[in-house]
Order: C-alpha cells, then sequence, then structure tokens
C-alpha cells in the first residue's frame, strides 16, 4: 500500500490516523504534520452527532458501537489544545461533545455552555473505574457529571536509551541538560510545558497561581528554552524526530512512546524521581447540542470495552472501563506505565489541579514570551 492508498484508507474509515502513521514509520517514510481530510470551520449539525477532541481520536476504532448503532461515524472536528478548543467554543461553535481534562473542567462548566451528563443513559457506566469520575469540581445535581472520565495518563520524558546517557535516576532534569542542547523537544502548551516547570522548579501545584511560584516557574523555563530544539503540540512530529535521533529526549503523553516502542526504536518513557505529571480526560455535553441522543451514544461508545482495548494497547493510555483491562496481564500494564487502579498511578505523580481564567491567561502570554526568547 503507498502513500496515497494509505490516505484513502484513512478518508474512507478503513485505517486509523494512528496507524496510518505507523505504517510510514514501518516503511521507512517520514511526513509533515498536515491535514488528511479538510477541517471544518463549524461543527456539522447533522444527525450523526459531532465530537470535538484531540487529533488522534477522531478514528474509527474508538466508535465500533456507535457506527453500528448509527450506521455511520460521528463528524469530528480537531483542535491542538483545551484553551484552543474553549475560546472556539465560546465563539459560538457548537458541538455535540468536547474532549477536555481535569485541569480544565472547573474553567469549561464555568462558562455555561456545558450541561450535566445523566450517567443513566450511558450503558458502559456502571462499568466505570469506582472514584474516577470523582474529579475536583465534576459533581452536578442529580448524581450527574459534568465530565464522563474516558481516557489518564502520564506526561514524561520519552527519551533514546541509545543516545542518551541517563546521570543517576531518571529525572526531570533530563530536560535541562545542557549536553544535549538542540536535541530536546517539547509540547508547546502551558498546559504541560508549564506544570512540567513547576515540578522541576518545586513549586506545589495548589500554590502554582502565585506570584512567587510564576516566578520561579519562569526563571527554569528560561534556562531551559536555549537548549530547546521545538516546541510542538503535533506529537507525531517529535515521534519522527526521535525516531530519526535527530531528537535525543522530549516531552511527550504516554502514546509516543508506546508507538515508537512498536516500531522497534529503543526509547523508554521516563517515571522521573520527581513524579510525573498525571492527568484524566474525558467528555463534555454541549448545553446546546443539536443531538442529544447522539451524544450520549458518543460518550458510551468512548467508555466501552472496545474502545479501551485501543486505548490502552495502541496508546498506552489508561482507560476509564475496569474490563479493559482483561485483556492485557500485568507485566504488560507495567511495560506501559500503567495500572488496573489508576490511583496507583495518578497519585504517585503530580496530578494537576483546575485553575481559573486569570491564571490560564497569565501563564499562556508569560509562556508565549519566554518560548520567543523574552
Amino acid at each position: 500500500m503507498d502513500v496515497v492508498d494509505r490516505i484513502e484508507a484513512v478518508r474512507n474509515g478503513r485505517l486509523g490516523r494512528r496507524g496510518f502513521t505507523r505504517s510510514l514509520l514501518a516503511a521507512g517514510v517520514g511526513i509533515v504534520a498536515m491535514p488528511l481530510a479538510p477541517r471544518r470551520g463549524r461543527a456539522q449539525t447533522s444527525a450523526r452527532g459531532t465530537y470535538f477532541t484531540w487529533g488522534g481520536y477522531d478514528i474509527p476504532e474508538l466508535f465500533g458501537p456507535y457506527q453500528q448503532k448509527n450506521g455511520a461515524l460521528p463528524n469530528f472536528a480537531v483542535f491542538g489544545g483545551t484553551e484552543e478548543g474553549l475560546t472556539r467554543i465560546k465563539a459560538g461553535f457548537v458541538v455535540d461533545v468536547a474532549h477536555p481534562c481535569n485541569a480544565s473542567l472547573v474553567r469549561w462548566r464555568d462558562t455555561g455552555l456545558f450541561q450535566p451528563i445523566d450517567t443513566a443513559r450511558l450503558s458502559n457506566w456502571p462499568g466505570l473505574i469506582p472514584g474516577l469520575a470523582e474529579l475536583e469540581g465534576n459533581a452536578a445535581e442529580g448524581g450527574k457529571v459534568w465530565m464522563a472520565p474516558f481516557d489518564w495518563g502520564q506526561t514524561s520524558v520519552t527519551y533514546r536509551a541509545d543516545l542518551f546517557e541517563v546521570e543517576g535516576e531518571e529525572s526531570w532534569d533530563m530536560l535541562w541538560d545542557s549536553r544535549y542542547a538542540g536535541r530536546l523537544g517539547s509540547l508547546a502548551s502551558g498546559g504541560d510545558a508549564w506544570w512540567v516547570g513547576a515540578i522541576k522548579a518545586g513549586v506545589d501545584f495548589r500554590e502554582i497561581a502565585t506570584d512567587d511560584a510564576f516566578d520561579r516557574i519562569a526563571a527554569v523555563m528560561r534556562e531551559q528554552r536555549p537548549l530547546i530544539r521545538v516546541y510542538t503540540d503535533d506529537t507525531t512530529s517529535l515521534e519522527q524526530a526521535l525516531a530519526a535521533g535527530e531528537l535525543v529526549a522530549a516531552m511527550t503523553w504516554n502514546a509516543s512512546a508506546t508507538l515508537l516502542r512498536a516500531q522497534g526504536v529503543p526509547v523508554r518513557f521516563a517515571q522521573p524521581k520527581e513524579g510525573a505529571l498525571t492527568w484524566v480526560c474525558g467528555v463534555m455535553i454541549h448545553r446546546d447540542a443539536p443531538n442529544i441522543d447522539r451524544a450520549c451514544d458518543i460518550i458510551d461508545s468512548l467508555l466501552g470495552v472496545e474502545a479501551g482495548r485501543f486505548i490502552i494497547g495502541d496508546y498506552g493510555y489508561g482507560h476509564a472501563n475496569a474490563r479493559s483491562f482483561e485483556a492485557f496481564d500485568d507485566a504488560a500494564l507495567a511495560a506501559l506505565g500503567l495500572s488496573r487502579n489508576p490511583a496507583a498511578i495518578l497519585e504517585a505523580g503530580h496530578f494537576q489541579v483546575p485553575q481559573d481564567r486569570e491564571f490560564e491567561t497569565r501563564m499562556a502570554e508569560l509562556f508565549e514570551m519566554i518560548k520567543a526568547g523574552f
């Protein structure tokens, strides 16, 4: 199958985007970040329902039950980060379901643009891992929730074990190692990078919005800036650069290390001595969702065992459904940095704390200045 055939396979739903990338890496083909189909300027309002999500989640593998029930996949719209996604929604972009993470939950909820989820409408809700939905600010009246947890995991350092010499224990210091100046990469969003800077600076997440914390985090981020070759939220670019040896270490999510290992690239997903950055992401229903039935179908499909097995096995993320883990033994889960008990992973790291709009604006503006060299 050549590259054109692969692109057509994605467009026709026969090949997922992650599978597309994997097949090109296996064939020794590098690709640039580009859309495989035209992006929608606004949400489509057909009976299919619209899912607003991160790139990589707009794939058929997560929607087998949905497609079987409704005869087609949902419409997909993609954002690069939760702040971009929320900005578009606040500007009038109406979707059925969106996919933020726990650090954004309270801020998204407080816009008044979302409605509580009636979990009684979700057939897979009883299979949810106990306690996973008990996120700060998630409880709504009548036993409903604002966000249905879907995936969870870590942000850490993916590094080439054959090219990066670890001195002592694995540590966030690896991304501040001057020996590898110009060969280090980072996620561009402050939603990850700024919080990692807080860990590096020894800032307690409950104090992250203070003036002292901003000064300390800004100092370590400015120290790191000359060492970073690329800031990007296009994880495929980071993966390709690591595979080629252009980067020897980068801040990534679990999935990057899982994909690269599957291709035989000798990488490790570090377990920093200071603790990884941990998170839970989920799905919320827009207040004006045009298709509330399809919104519930989208969520139910994402919470299903089929989607969970894919998320765990192909992306290396944890899933909300306990039964999803039955297909994996403890050794396989340990190799992915996962556990059947989310608390064992989430509490061992640094779990993000929801912040208000003032913090997000200040943090984003300052981090953009630092990346620009100021």
